[in-house]
Formats: C-alpha cells, sequence, structure tokens
C-alpha cells in the first residue's frame, strides 16, 4: 500500500493529533536516538489497539508496539510500517480483604512470598487492593498515586523511567524486587486481534524475561496486588532513598536506556566491565558511563550505530579478559 493510503485509513479511527508521519523516534525515546518511522501512532483504548492490529494483518503492514521507549535503541535506518504506542491510561482500585483474595482471584505463589499471604489465616481482615492499570501509565506516576492511597509494594518502581506494558514484558525490577512480585494477572491481544488475560504464572516470569519475548502479545493492562499500611510516611521515605541511590549511582543526567546489560549469573556486569578499564570509553557521542559502567549513555548527538559498535567493543574486551558471555538488556529494534 501506498503511505497516503496507510494514513488515510489509521485515520478511520485514530485521531489526527495521534497519528505522525515520517516521525523522528529519538523524540520517543530515553536515549534520545533513532531514525524515523513511517507512522507513529498512539492508541488510547483497546478498540483503537484492535483496530491498528487488525489493518496491519490484513494488508501486510510491518506492526512494531512500544510503551515508553525507554529500554529500546532505534535503529538509525529507523522503523517501517507502523510503531504502535500503547497509551491507555486508566487506572482503577479494588479493596480487598485477604479472606476474600483466592476466592476472586488466582494468587500466584510468588505474589504470595512477596507479601507474606500464608502468615495471615483465612478469616484475617488485613486489607490489601487490587489496581488495574493500563499498559501506558508512566510507573512514577503510578507510584505517586498509590502512596498517597497508603498502598505499599510499588515503591521499588518509582524511580523506573518505563511504562506499565513495557515494566511487565521485561519483569522490571530494582532493589531486589520485580513485577512478578506484584502482578496478578494480564489482559492482553495477540496479532490476531484475540484478546484474552493471562494470570501470573502464564507471564513465564524470568529475571528481565516474559512470555511477551516469545509470543507476540501486547499487554493492554495489568492487575496488580498493593498492601494497605497504616502510615504512608514509610513509603515515600523508601521512594525518596530509592531516588537518592539513583542520583548518586546512576548517570540520569545523560539519555540513555538503562542498564545496557543483563546481569551475569555469577558476575556483577558494571563490575567487570569498570575492571575491564571501559568507564569513560566512548564511540562517537556514545559512552560508557564515568559514574556506572553499566550504562551506556548518549552525551548528545550519539548514533544507534555509535551504540551498537561500542556495545560490541565492551563484549569483546569483557570476554577477552573474563571469558564471559554478556548479553544485552536493552532491545534493539528498526531496520
Amino acid at each position: 500500500m501506498h503511505k497516503d493510503e496507510i494514513y488515510d485509513l489509521i485515520l478511520k479511527k485514530i485521531s489526527t493529533e495521534n497519528v505522525l508521519k515520517d516521525e523522528v523516534m529519538k523524540k520517543h525515546t530515553s536515549f534520545k536516538i533513532g531514525g524515523c518511522a513511517d507512522f507513529f501512532v498512539k492508541a488510547k483504548n483497546i478498540d483503537e489497539v484492535n483496530y491498528i492490529v487488525n489493518i496491519c494483518k490484513e494488508n501486510k503492514i510491518k506492526l512494531t508496539v512500544i510503551g515508553n521507549g525507554s529500554n529500546i535503541l532505534v535503529t538509525d535506518n529507523g522503523i517501517r510500517g507502523i510503531v504502535l504506542k500503547i497509551d491507555i491510561d486508566n487506572i482503577e482500585y479494588e479493596d480487598i480483604l485477604k479472606s476474600e483474595l483466592n476466592k476472586n482471584i488466582n494468587v500466584s505463589e510468588c505474589v504470595v512470598n512477596n507479601y507474606n499471604l500464608s502468615n495471615y489465616n483465612e478469616n484475617s481482615n488485613k486489607k490489601f487492593c487490587i489496581v488495574k492499570v493500563g499498559a501506558g501509565v508512566k510507573l512514577g506516576f503510578l507510584a505517586q498515586n498509590v502512596a498517597k492511597k497508603s498502598l505499599s509494594g510499588f515503591e521499588f518502581a518509582s524511580g523506573i523511567p518505563g511504562s506499565i506494558g513495557g515494566a511487565v514484558r521485561m519483569n522490571a525490577g530494582a532493589y531486589g524486587k520485580e513485577f512478578s512480585n506484584i502482578v496478578l494477572e494480564t489482559l492482553c491481544m495477540d496479532l490476531d486481534g484475540n484478546v484474552f488475560i493471562i494470570s501470573n504464572n502464564e507471564h513465564k516470569f524470568e529475571y528481565r524475561s516474559s512470555v511477551f519475548k516469545t509470543k507476540k502479545y501486547i499487554v493492554l493492562e495489568t492487575k496488580i496486588l498493593l498492601e494497605y499500611i497504616e502510615d504512608n510516611t514509610c513509603i515515600y521515605d523508601k521512594m525518596n532513598e530509592y531516588k537518592k541511590s539513583r542520583n548518586e549511582k546512576q548517570p540520569i543526567e545523560y539519555p540513555s536506556a538503562g542498564s545496557t546489560f543483563k546481569r551475569g549469573e555469577n558476575f556483577i556486569t558494571s563490575k567487570i566491565i569498570d575492571e575491564c578499564g571501559l568507564k569513560g570509553y566512548r564511540v562517537g557521542d556514545a559512552q560508557v558511563s564515568e559514574k556506572h559502567a553499566g550504562f551506556v549513555i548518549n552525551l548528545g548527538n550519539a548514533t544507534a550505530d555509535d551504540v551498537i559498535k561500542l556495545t560490541k567493543i565492551i563484549q569483546e574486551k569483557v570476554y577477552e579478559k573474563y571469558k564471559f558471555n554478556i548479553n544485552l538488556e536493552i532491545e534493539i529494534i528498526g531496520e
């Protein structure tokens, strides 16, 4: 199909302000890097997601789905077809007692252990809250909202620069907690437009991975479990503590995609990169952060090619010295 035909087709369902042609992707990623997407579309609800999925299927248009763009590197050649940003931003709260939990939803062992639910008897009046969150809700925004309601369990995610959809997809985590600890179930869509729910166990959560890495499912909404506490001061204290730690240890003053490489099985990846003498090493405007060797940062005008070349050098140097293979945590997308 010609670009004008695709554009007209998109506009039959999506508002003009949410459809951009030949859009520079550096505007939509935390790395501030990336070439143009043929079309950049924001979907504000499930019907809009379904519409875009179906027109891509029926017309054989390439579809790329993103969230907040915080864990991706878009290539310099950009992305063909439609880039669909899931921008569903609803938040709903349902209070529930411990005694009602298992009657209403299947709570996985991972969540049970996270909240020590087995310590409460079946008649316990301990209050929890099931929070249904649209995939486009930003983690920092949600953290502030649940803190106001004295809901604990989300503090670890307060400083992660992503959205719910991306966080569930990659099982985002920090400070010893991961999304696998709080997710009850997720509403998804496949590339045939079918909508269905998967339980925590069906997510197949692993370190920075889930079923979404192998299945072409789109996260629409997720239900998470949080617990009420009497005084929310400790929630804010913990979030402030995490924020201070990030400010001190991570190069948040520069664009990046967060941790560039995954954690090693029996080693700390940033530590061995540092021990290879790579802090400050750069290719073009892509640099190994001098503050934290686990981050590749954009000094201002880095290209995707700069970043890719730099990550390959890092991998080669680490293997040469330690015989360890280190794998990218960031996802490279585009042509």
